[in-house]
């Protein structure tokens, strides 16, 4: 396990391992923040908000969150700055700390990498499902490269966009490799009629 310390971005979201995330920001802490980001090429960690709000005081996060690093920014309107994030490593805070500015950091260990693990034929609904909502978009809805074959992408993608509450999403990431998760997915699937059951 590796430790390091990290700014916290508490949101109504979850991120997940090589989502993309695009942010809107206007607080002074999250500008100061994003700009130490990018000059210094540093990752902040997303967190999903367990008591709190976006915006103002400092919110408290849930443990489990993923690493994001910024991969483009714009700011057309003075005062707002416009961020695509791409998520990274999980990682689970040790401990965390609020400055005078309101802006969280936290001291994480980075939980291990999921392993590559060859798409289960049971699951190949879920890839389906993820080609569909490729050719579907004029936009790109994943970071390249798409890896339909490999659980863990899969599983990332697949949770990213079902209908999920954002605590069902928070209890995905918090699942420790990729063919747990596609379980409750395929269930979630199923249930719903989303794609027909095999």
């Amino acid at each position: 396990m590796t430790a390091l310390r990290v700014p916290i971005f508490p949101l109504n979201t979850v991120l997940f391992p090589g989502g993309l995330l695009p942010l809107k920001v206007f607080e002074t802490r999250y500008m100061d923040m994003s700009r130490d980001c990018l000059r210094h090429d540093r990752p902040f960690g997303v967190c999903l908000i367990k008591e709190g709000k976006e915006v103002g005081a400092p919110a408290t996060p849930e443990p489990v969150g993923c690493l994001a690093r910024i991969t483009g920014w714009d700011m057309q309107q003075l005062g707002l700055l416009h961020l695509t994030a791409q998520g990274g490593r999980r990682f689970r805070i040790l401990a965390s700390e609020a400055s005078a500015q309101g802006l969280v950091s936290a001291d994480v260990e980075l939980l291990s990498p999921e392993e590559t693990i060859a798409l289960p034929e049971r699951f190949a609904s879920c890839a389906r499902l993820l080609e569909l909502v490729v050719a579907d978009q004029d936009e790109p809805v994943f970071a390249e490269p798409y890896r339909f074959d490999d659980a863990a992408w899969v599983s990332y993608r697949v949770a990213e966009v079902l209908p999920l509450t954002p605590a069902a999403r928070q209890g995905l990431l918090e699942l420790s490799d990729g063919v747990s998760r596609l379980e409750v997915l395929l269930r979630f699937i199923q249930q719903r009629g989303f794609v027909a059951g095999k």
